[in-house]
């Protein structure tokens, strides 16, 4: 199935032929399109062994693995847009907790997903790891009910 012009409208990333990469953390990156089955709930995960932003009071770099997963409702984000988003916070000072929240409210912003959580898992500095976890669900609706669920047993799905 091939998605019309309509559906696509917004992405301007992919397929531009030209890849330029952030110096900085911009929310505006994020690129949406259409969802083809907004009538049936499934998972899209997104896993970024890369990730890299920096120690707001030293400037060191902090690297680690930012895990999303979302129920899509009637956008999707684009993976390039959502790459190039994520690659601008490696010049952006902010704590590992910051960061996962971050992420989590401009993808909110950006595609009103039903349910979403965003994972960190860092690599150890000074001898600790910090893996921050945070999520949402549309109040009202049994989203809410699954991120209650999702946060009260995160740590089992490590």
């Amino acid at each position: 199935m091939s998605r019309t012009q309509e559906e696509l409208k917004g992405v301007t990333q992919l397929g531009s032929g030209e890849t330029v990469y952030p110096g900085r953390y911009d929310p505006g990156l994020l690129e949406t399109f259409a969802n083809k089955h907004p009538d049936r709930d499934y998972w899209v995960t997104f896993t970024c062994p890369e990730f890299t932003t920096l120690c707001p009071m030293t400037g060191q770099p902090d690297f680690g693995t930012i895990t999303i997963q979302y129920v899509p409702g009637d956008r999707l984000v684009e993976s390039k847009s959502l790459k190039l988003y994520l690659f601008g916070f490696r010049n952006h000072g902010g704590f590992h907790e910051d960061c996962v929240n971050v992420i989590l409210n401009d993808l909110v912003t950006a595609m009103a997903p039903p349910y979403i959580e965003v994972t960190g898992r860092f690599r150890p500095r000074g001898g600790i790891t910090i893996d921050p976890y945070c999520n949402y669900g549309r109040p009202g609706t049994k989203y809410a009910d699954l991120a209650e669920s999702r946060f009260r047993n995160h740590n089992m799905l490590m």
